[in-house]
């Protein structure tokens, strides 16, 4: 969490709320994973049970923090999905305990990650708790996509103001560990932020997203599939689905002169292809060859 400078305002403004008494009682954190929205969460759960309070956070040093730290605090309450859902029992649960009165004296604190996994009949479940926490009860909502959330969930928390950061920001953030000659930050919507790529950077993920962005590009030019992807294992169908949406959209930004009927019909392709990354979560079985060749196939015919 020190080491991200993107999340530091957002902590110093929550600590001065707390400072001030005037914190709400639920918040939703709409910061994807992949620029710290889960340690940005963490981070002001603790804050929130921290004893000797900081203007920068959580002291670090006090008992409730020891506790967090160790991950045996009473008063504090995670819940992720299970499987691809939050399901109405993890809620049922969860607002049973924050019910009770707290163990060490202070706040009860409850996170919800990934939140937009609620499904309907948990979602409804929370609202009741949202709309009446009860004394000293905080609830910390993060979410990757909060666009997905219920409109009655949106309307009953507090939204922590975020400024994502720059280009340069990030570049400067991941030369801190990776020095590279190269911009690496051209793939950051493939991984999700800049968190995910430095990730990538210490294994062979990155490597592989720029020999998938040469096979693709070679692949558009000449029409037909190339053999890397013609032999891609499951497990790199998605990155491949992705890295072509920026090769395309790469294209309708570089490419200026393209003809005003071909842009709409390159736009539309990629956005199918975007629409299908988001399909293959409940594609159980994906013949990638024939979906890659489909691709090549349209953008031939368009071009």
């Amino acid at each position: 969490m020190q080491d991200i400078p993107w999340l530091k305002p957002v902590v110093h403004d929550f600590c001065t709320q707390l400072k001030s008494q005037h914190v709400g009682h639920a918040y939703l954190i709409g910061v994807h994973a992949g620029y710290g929205g889960e340690p940005l969460t963490l981070a002001m759960a603790k804050a929130a049970l921290c004893h000797t309070l900081t203007q920068d956070g959580a002291c670090g040093f006090c008992k409730g923090c020891q506790l967090v730290e160790a991950n045996t605090h009473p008063d504090l309450y995670h819940v992720v999905a299970d499987g691809n859902q939050i399901k109405v029992d993890q809620i049922r649960e969860l607002c049973q305990k924050l019910t009770s009165t707290s163990q060490q004296g202070g706040r009860r604190v409850a996170v919800i990650s990934l939140c937009e996994k609620l499904n309907l009949a948990a979602a409804n479940a929370l609202l009741k708790t949202l709309e009446e926490p009860g004394k000293d009860t905080l609830l910390l909502l993060q979410s990757n996509t909060p666009s997905r959330l219920m409109a009655t969930i949106n309307s009953r928390c507090q939204r922590v103001h975020f400024q994502s950061p720059s280009i340069d920001e990030i570049k400067a953030w991941l030369s801190q560990g990776h020095e590279s000659g190269a911009d690496v930050t051209w793939c950051l919507p493939v991984m999700g932020g800049p968190l995910e790529l430095a990730s990538a950077l210490q294994d062979q993920r990155y490597e592989h997203l720029l020999q998938l962005r040469k096979d693709w590009t070679q692949s558009l030019s000449s029409g037909h599939l190339c053999a890397n992807l013609m032999n891609i294992n499951d497990n790199q169908v998605s990155d491949a689905i992705k890295v072509l949406y920026l090769i395309l959209r790469q294209k309708l930004v570089k490419q200026t002169q393209l003809d005003a009927l071909l842009r709409v019909k390159v736009s539309e392709l990629a956005a199918k292809v975007m629409n299908t990354y988001h399909k293959l979560s409940v594609m159980p079985n994906v013949n990638s060859l024939a979906l890659f060749q489909g691709f090549i196939l349209e953008y031939k015919q368009l071009t």
